[in-house]
């Protein structure tokens, strides 16, 4: 399973409101933190190794994109963290239990799109 660390979390999701891309310079002067370049440079290239980023030479620099959406990216998280599960059944209870009736509704949706059927 993929996990963020928080200079990870704020790149991608810079990346993430910008899908036409970004250079290093312009996330890190867009970053709350202002981290050096060559910080953020660093994490790009984990971010890359990672399948999060891709990049593209323009001129002597990369422009940098967001592989995917920030939704498939958490279902991707939420995927991976059930997969990881010691018992599913249980796992999804206590998640079921927590979830609000939006998002109960949500899933309901989801799945009776993914059958095929109404409810």
């Amino acid at each position: 399973m993929v996990r963020l660390g928080n200079l990870e979390r704020s790149i991608m999701e810079t990346l993430w409101r910008k899908p036409e891309g970004l250079f290093a310079q312009d996330i890190a002067q867009g970053l709350p933190s202002q981290p050096a370049v060559t910080t953020v440079l660093t994490v790009l290239v984990r971010l890359v190794q990672k399948g999060l980023v891709s990049r593209e030479r323009i001129g002597r620099a990369h422009l940098y994109k967001a592989t995917a959406g920030r939704d498939a990216f958490v279902a991707e998280v939420m995927r991976a963290a059930l997969e990881d599960a010691g018992d599913l059944a249980a796992t999804a209870q206590h998640f079921v239990g927590t979830v609000t009736p939006e998002m109960a509704a949500a899933l309901r949706e989801a799945l009776d799109g993914r059958d095929g059927t109404a409810s």
